[in-house]
């Protein structure tokens, strides 16, 4: 099933039920009023929303009505938590061998992962609004998954089962203030303005065959200004899987309900397939020509994210947003 969330009914938004091709939906009503709260009583409100969706999608379900993408906020407009790993061994390799550094002989066998921001979330037609375009605007297209409640210290193969949603995420960067927040050996603060989601998150049977092993074996396409940014495989060269993401982050502490564990930038050692955010374009310049030449994000530009089935469907619907300043 695919699910989303209305901006109206307050900051956790009203939770609603979406068809298979993102043409229709209907609230949840009597079910759960938020998403957050259906997946703090997942046992029993999944089984009553699948049911509410197959109603919906054989076309007897009360009340449906026309999906307005403009009118969604984020499927989870807030989360306790956000982690944001950094999977994909490429883009670890490639920025680090950029700036004379090697791969730590840690990633190999321990993902590297922060804490994000997750006290608002954008929605899928949001601006990115961002007080100047000097902190070097970048997006970041990645896969997110979203737990139900996950204990202490589970291992990979019981993290799989506390999987419940998988999405997209733009989250977004300003890298010309990473450097110095690196430096203090703490955390990203103010380099991690709040990210967009896509517009539903979607159950992991509703992937069929292109979710195994915990990845989504599809492409990530990405556009900026409608021009084709990448579109490298998600579920290749991801040295951990969400199940090993998701255990990684539970290692000395349990996961409410409503996490939300990201992928990091997804890259593939084929560079042909373009690329998932501008720094990791940068890096091949920098790698190829020993300088970057593409610029980062200005005011007005626009990116388009979206993840395709085998047969060109959209599952999750397309993430576009525009670059706008902050005016006070």
């Amino acid at each position: 099933m695919k699910l989303a969330s209305l901006k109206q009914g307050g900051r956790d938004g009203t939770l609603i039920v979406v068809n298979h091709d993102l043409s229709m939906a209907v609230v949840a009503s009597g079910i759960a009023p938020t998403l957050q709260q259906a997946l703090e009583d997942w046992s029993n409100a999944a089984p009553r929303l699948n049911a509410l969706s197959e109603n919906l999608n054989a076309g007897h379900a009360a009340n449906a009505f026309a999906l307005d993408m403009n009118a969604l906020a984020a499927p989870l407009p807030r989360a306790f938590e956000f982690v944001d790993g950094s999977a994909y061994l490429p883009h670890v390799a490639r920025v680090r061998k950029a700036r004379g550094a090697e791969v730590p002989a840690s990633f190999y066998s321990d993902p590297l992962m922060y804490q994000a921001t997750s006290a608002g979330f954008l929605g899928p037609r949001d601006a990115v609004v961002v007080p100047s375009e000097a902190y070097g605007i970048d997006l970041e297209a990645e896969v997110v998954i979203v737990t139900d409640d996950v204990p202490m210290a589970v291992t990979p193969e019981e993290a799989a089962g506390h999987i419940q949603l998988v999405g997209l995420i733009n989250d977004v960067s300003l890298r010309n203030l990473i450097p110095d927040e690196l430096a203090t050996f703490i955390a990203f603060l103010q380099s991690k303005p709040r990210s967009g989601l896509s517009p539903v998150f979607v159950t992991p049977d509703e992937l069929g065959a292109a979710w195994i092993d915990s990845k989504v074996h599809l492409a990530l396409t990405t556009h900026v200004n409608g021009q084709w940014f990448g579109a490298p495989e998600a579920g290749v060269d991801m040295q951990f899987n969400f199940a090993q993401l998701v255990a990684h982050a539970a290692k000395t502490r349990p996961l409410s309900a409503g996490t939300i564990v990201g992928s990091g930038t997804v890259a593939n050692e084929d560079t042909g397939l373009g690329a998932s955010c501008f720094a990791e374009r940068r890096t091949v310049e920098t790698l190829r020509d020993g300088k970057p030449s593409t610029p980062f994000m200005a005011f007005g530009d626009v990116v388009r994210i979206e993840m395709f089935d085998r047969a060109g469907h959209s599952i999750f619907g397309a993430i576009e947003q525009r670059m706008v300043p902050l005016v006070r």
